[in-house]
C-alpha cells in the first residue's frame, strides 16, 4: 500500500522548513495560500491557472478586507 500524498500545506511548511524560512516567514505564506484557497472556494491550486491568480491579485488591489468575492446580482 503506498502512502498517502502529503497536503499542500504540509508540503509547503516541509519546503520552507528545509530551507530554513523563519516561522513568521512561513506562516506568512501559509495564510496567503489559505486565502487564495478560500477566494476561490476551496478549489486546489493545481485546478487554477493565470486567470485565477489574476482575479485574487486584482481583489486585493482593490483593498477590500473580506475573503469572499463580492456577489454578482444580475
Amino acid at each position: 500500500m503506498e502512502p498517502k500524498p502529503k497536503k499542500l500545506l504540509d508540503q509547503v511548511s516541509e519546503t520552507l522548513r528545509r530551507k530554513q524560512y523563519a516561522y513568521r516567514t512561513e506562516d506568512t505564506y501559509i495564510n496567503w495560500i489559505k486565502q487564495y484557497i478560500l477566494f476561490h472556494k476551496k478549489k486546489h491550486p493545481k485546478d487554477m491557472g493565470e486567470t485565477e491568480i489574476i482575479a485574487f491579485l486584482s481583489y486585493l488591489a482593490q483593498g477590500v478586507r473580506s475573503l469572499h468575492p463580492p456577489k454578482i446580482k444580475h
